[in-house]
């Protein structure tokens, strides 16, 4: 599965950076496939280990900020690995062809 996640700490200010850093230090250490961009962290593994992931992560922010919001999308599909990469390839391929 793929999961797509964001966690906001609210009340810390105006900068929220370290307390997020904290979540994707999480993620880069868990040696599952990830990428993170301006809005979203996205993750790749088994249903289990994502959302223990997740949790733990969330966690963390927490220990920051009395409150966090979190948004989490899930495209769950089993079986399936290596989707995190070969799904902007595909798209990337039909980009050279039209």
């Amino acid at each position: 599965m793929i999961a797509a996640f964001s966690i906001t700490p609210v009340g810390v200010g105006e900068s929220v950076g370290s307390a997020v850093a904290e979540a994707v230090r999480l993620v880069r250490a868990s040696g599952l496939p990830n990428e993170t961009n301006a809005m979203f962290t996205n993750v790749e593994g088994e249903w289990s280990e994502v959302m223990d992931l997740i949790h733990s992560c969330v966690e963390a922010v927490s220990s920051r900020a009395g409150r966090v919001s979190v948004v989490i999308k899930i495209d769950h599909r089993p079986g399936t690995s290596g989707a995190l990469r070969s799904k902007v390839t595909s798209v990337e391929e039909h980009l050279r062809h039209t």
